[in-house]
């Protein structure tokens, strides 16, 4: 009624013009005639055919019409607003308590701010903070009984529909590292972006590499529960890279003003349709998109003898990957007499320095056995191999090289390792760190192509997979335009492409040319970088010199004051490097590994380099690479990194 009487303001004016301008027309007619036309009354001024009568019918009209008009549009205005009023008091109701809803992350109440870039552990670079600030957050939780499933039935969909958006317009699969510099890539470019993160694991993203290294040296005795640990500088931070604050809930994603990210934890995707553009839920949920990312990563191997040999035995091995294999790590070697580790790399020889520094504290032998002849005999040459493997020794562990496992079996509550050469170790438990395997599950429904040589998704150098489809992370195998088709299992290339997959969802069509690096520390003392290609059958220069107080990971995190190890953060390129005025060390000095640099070559170019107990030189290393020049003498380009300097 409000609304008619406003259009009646409007109108009257015009209502009563138009009368007055009817009489008017009378009377001058009359004038002109002489006579008062007594066919034309002035009561039927609105339908006689004389004077203003035309004009009077559609003033009638005109105002029965904006009557009629806006009743109906007051009708359709409240019955409207009733619907959001009800729909706004239903949503408040059955809105689950704040403090139940939010991701429950496992740290004490105490959350740290955000930093505005996310602090990395030593060595381990996270994804650059984006340009505007996220808006307010908190991850939904989806775990075991969550509270706002407690009170409807399985499969309900309404319940269901609240809680899971039908559409996201970036849909990232997989929780991990590279989802989460790909979430930040996108926000940083598009401010308002909507983005939702779907991952299989009960908790945020959070950086994997201090599971078997700072974790392990943490003196707080309650770090399974915080999760907090001290870097090799002193300084403190926590493995998530940002706290439950950083995430909106998926309820809310849709209708988030400013966008955000949102997490779907404790959720699998089991189907792909590319061309329907959406995808399928465990519990049946389905899911659209605009573009999407997959960033699965990759399930640890095991050894086909331990999984043939029984659930006895698979209940006292360990597959070294999540949070929960730290935790339950942590407590079987506070608890069993020996622990042996199968496995010779980087997380197999990270392990064994971590556990042997409890070795005497808790009365403990720890074993590692692997089919090399040294530790890390797949990436290091042979001599600083065997050199590593004496170091890892000091650390208190007891090595079985050239060892191949013939059998597992279960015998008076231990397990008995049978080896192929007759050799019988017996241990508690087993930690089985023999590689990764990537996680493809969805190439068959979304009809992806995955790589028979590499392994994982087969993606461009853009790592697209499909025109709306990237993949990044450990499940990619990508053409590197500078060193080929590869697939590479390491933290920064995590960073590195899920920051270019989300840079390209927004439109960059940049090519994967940032060159990745990966680290390894065997405690606080030794520590190498590397970069490329860095495999132990190519043919390898090594320049070394010996090392002083300042050449440990721990010296250069005090160094740095921030814990970075490497420039692999930023897009910095050494563009003039200085080399050191120093001599090369003569040979009385080649069996002295403290620090150096090893160049891997393929038909003469340098493909691949290792810093050696070297930090902070990774730009150069880079440029090296990305040259890809003959050098007729590598001990002159080692002099570029300076490390003949005391």
């Amino acid at each position: 009624m409000l609304k008619c009487r406003t259009v009646w303001k409007k109108l009257a004016p015009l209502a009563r013009a138009s009368s007055t301008l009817c009489r008017q027309n009378v009377r001058r007619t009359a004038l002109n005639n002489g006579r008062t036309p007594a066919y034309v009354p002035e009561a039927h001024m609105s339908s006689g055919p004389a004077g203003g009568g035309r004009a009077n019918q559609m003033y009638v009209l005109l105002v029965g019409a904006a009557c009629v008009g806006g009743g109906v549009y007051t009708y359709q205005t409240v019955k409207g607003d009733g619907q959001r009023y009800q729909e706004r008091i239903e949503e408040i109701s059955s809105r689950p308590n704040k403090t139940q809803a939010s991701y429950i992350q496992t740290e004490p109440p105490a959350v740290p701010e955000p930093e505005p870039e996310a602090t990395p552990s030593s060595g381990e670079p996270s994804p650059p903070a984006p340009d505007v600030e996220a808006v307010i957050h908190t991850v939904i939780q989806t775990s075991e009984a969550p509270p706002e499933t407690s009170e409807a039935p399985p499969g309900d969909s309404a319940a269901a529909s609240l809680k899971v958006p039908s559409h996201a317009p970036y849909l990232l699969i997989g929780g991990g590292t590279a989802s989460f510099a790909a979430a930040r890539s996108i926000r940083a470019r598009d401010p308002g972006a909507k983005v939702l993160i779907v991952t299989e694991e009960p908790d945020a993203p959070y950086m994997r590499p201090p599971l078997s290294k700072e974790l392990w040296f943490s003196d707080d005795p309650s770090v399974t529960e915080t999760l907090r640990f001290k870097q090799w500088n002193g300084k403190e931070r926590s493995i998530f890279f940002q706290p439950p604050s950083f995430y909106i809930t998926a309820e809310e994603l849709s209708s988030a003003e400013n966008g955000g990210v949102a997490i779907l934890t404790n959720r699998k995707v089991v189907h792909m349709d590319v061309k329907g553009n959406k995808i399928k839920l465990d519990d049946d949920t389905e899911i659209s998109y605009d573009k999407c990312l997959i960033a699965t990563g990759g399930v640890p191997r095991n050894l086909q003898v331990i999984e043939r040999a029984g659930e006895e035995v698979m209940q006292k091995t360990t597959l070294f990957r999540k949070i929960e294999d730290f935790k339950e790590l942590d407590k079987v070697s506070r608890n069993v007499k020996s622990i042996t580790i199968i496995g010779g790399g980087f997380l197999g020889s990270e392990l064994a320095c971590a556990l042997g520094r409890r070795s005497s504290e808790f009365d403990l032998e720890v074993i590692q056995m692997y089919p090399e002849k040294g530790n890390m005999g797949k990436v290091l040459p042979e001599y600083l191999s065997n050199w590593t493997t004496e170091k890892v020794k000091s650390e208190g562990v007891k090595i079985i090289s050239e060892a191949l496992v013939k059998s597992v079996v279960s015998k008076d509550d231990q397990l008995e390792i049978q080896l192929k050469d007759g050799r019988l170790v017996k241990t508690d438990h087993i930690v089985a760190a023999v590689g990764l395997e990537p996680n493809v599950d969805l190439a068959k429904s979304a009809g992806l192509e995955v790589d028979s040589d590499f392994g994982g998704f087969r993606v461009n150098a853009e790592l697209q997979a499909r025109s709306n489809i990237w993949v990044a992370g450990d499940a990619a195998c990508f053409y590197d335009i500078r060193l080929g088709r590869r697939r590479v299992e390491h933290h920064d290339h995590a960073v590195v492409s899920g920051r270019l997959a989300g840079e390209n969802m927004t439109g960059a069509n940049k090519p994967y040319w940032h060159q990745s690096m990966f680290w390894s520390d065997l405690g606080p003392d030794v520590g190498y970088e590397a970069i490329g290609i860095v495999d132990s059958s190519l043919p390898t220069v090594g320049v070394f010199a010996k090392a002083t107080a300042k050449d440990t990971p721990r010296a250069a995190t005090e160094l740095s004051g921030t814990g970075i190890r490497s420039e692999s953060e930023t897009e910095d390129t050494a563009t003039s490097p200085v080399a050191s005025s120093t001599p090369a060390p003569s040979g009385s000095h080649k069996d002295e590994y403290g620090k150096g640099v090893i160049f891997y070559l393929r038909d003469k170019v340098v493909v691949g380099i290792i810093l050696w107990n070297v930090f902070n030189r990774m730009p150069i290393a880079r440029k090296i690479i990305k040259d890809g020049e003959e050098h007729s003498d590598l001990n002159e380009v080692a002099k570029l990194f300076n490390i003949h300097d005391d």
